[in-house]
């Protein structure tokens, strides 16, 4: 039996492409969305070689191949809505807020010094070193801190909007997980209660196709995972997750739909995870996923496609249409003459800021352990 969509979602999915979100994004702002998409590549394939060369320790979570994802998601949000990011979604923590000027101080993201900080797990880091990869946030920044228990944060996400709506807020929280996590319960019971209180929660699911080692025909019984939507009355879109501007549009339409009181939705973004579950994974996951597969799922590469668009918009011509040539380029393939110089300076920046940035005392090992005397009182 096909599940029967509702009407408030047969409308959203079947609107003219003239009054589609993405119809309204002026040149220059498409032309940033190609620039972010370039930002958050070669973070990845960057940390990656620096890895190789023995500048850098612990696991590294991939978000090749799924960069669309983050930078359509968050293109359109107001700095004063909330993220809640996993562990494949590290370029979110410097690509929020962004249109705001990756070197504006006062923006509502954090700086590329931080995240590199974080990632080299250095004194200057959100997280002054106590883990080397996403396990933060700020309050400030309107960013929940990420946990190892995906769909952990949903139940977070919900209290955090309930919270800004009986503040008189207008927020509205993206949070973000994998398909994998939509079959745990803390999952159904954080969005069957943000859907109780029509609460502002968009949960992006990145349907990667692969749960750690787990297919997705393992994890879900529907062919599209926005169907959990159905159980509880909420409502649940599907995005092209390789293509920037369809995550953005219905990223905006559950962001529009949310804000306006309409309560939560699931959107579901089918991408694929280009690498394994973490650096730590790819030989294995070399054995549990077929080569034709892997190949197959990376041929649409979101650079390429974003390119493809804006050429046809007629944003690139000329030798901009085929300058800096990222796609369908493997870590160990992608040199820097792939990028924007831009791109590759604002990177070096923070990588360089990193490796001269100290390493904590051990003094403060039991910091935020315990609490403060002065705290407690």
């Amino acid at each position: 039996m096909t599940a029967r969509k509702s009407s408030s979602q047969t409308t959203l999915e079947n609107q003219p492409s003239s009054s589609l979100p993405s119809s309204q994004l002026s040149r220059a702002d498409r032309l940033q969305i190609f620039n972010q998409l370039y930002l958050a590549r070669y973070f990845d394939i960057r940390l990656i070689k620096e890895k190789k060369r023995g500048r850098l320790r612990g696991t590294l979570y991939s978000s090749h191949n799924q960069e669309a994802i983050l930078v359509g998601s968050l293109f359109g949000l107001k700095p004063t809505d909330w993220i809640s990011p996993i562990h494949r979604d590290m370029p979110a923590f410097f690509l929020k807020d962004a249109r705001s000027g990756l070197e504006n101080p006062n923006r509502m993201g954090m700086s590329i010094e931080q995240v590199c900080c974080q990632v080299w797990g250095r004194v200057d880091s959100p997280g002054r070193a106590r883990d080397n990869w996403s396990h933060i946030g700020s309050k400030e920044k309107h960013i929940i801190h990420s946990t190892s228990m995906l769909a952990g944060t949903i139940p977070v996400a919900a209290g955090v909007m309930l919270a800004d709506r009986l503040n008189g807020g207008d927020a509205v929280c993206l949070t973000y997980n994998g398909e994998g996590s939509t079959a745990q319960g803390v999952f159904h019971e954080a969005v069957n209660f943000a859907a109780v209180r029509k609460l502002p929660v968009v949960t992006i699911i990145e349907n990667n196709q692969w749960a750690y080692g787990t297919p997705v025909s393992l994890e879900c019984p529907t062919e599209d995972v926005a169907r959990r939507a159905d159980g509880y009355g909420i409502l649940g879109l599907v995005a092209d997750g390789q293509d920037v501007f369809d995550v953005y549009d219905k990223v905006m339409m559950a962001v529009d739909h949310a804000r306006s009181g309409l309560g939560p939705s699931i959107v579901e973004c089918k991408t694929f995870r280009a690498y394994g579950h973490g650096d730590h994974d790819d030989d294995r996951a070399n054995k549990y996923r077929p080569n034709q597969e892997v190949m197959e799922g990376r041929s649409r590469d979101p650079i390429a496609i974003c390119r493809r668009k804006l050429a046809a918009l007629g944003d690139l011509d000329g030798a901009s249409e085929t300058a800096y040539w990222a796609e369908g380029k493997s870590a160990s393939e992608a040199t820097n003459d792939d990028f924007p110089p831009e791109v590759v300076e604002y990177l070096e920046r923070g990588i360089q800021f990193a490796l001269n940035s100290a390493v904590p005392d051990g003094n403060e090992g039991e910091q935020w352990v315990f609490a403060d005397s002065e705290v407690s009182r």
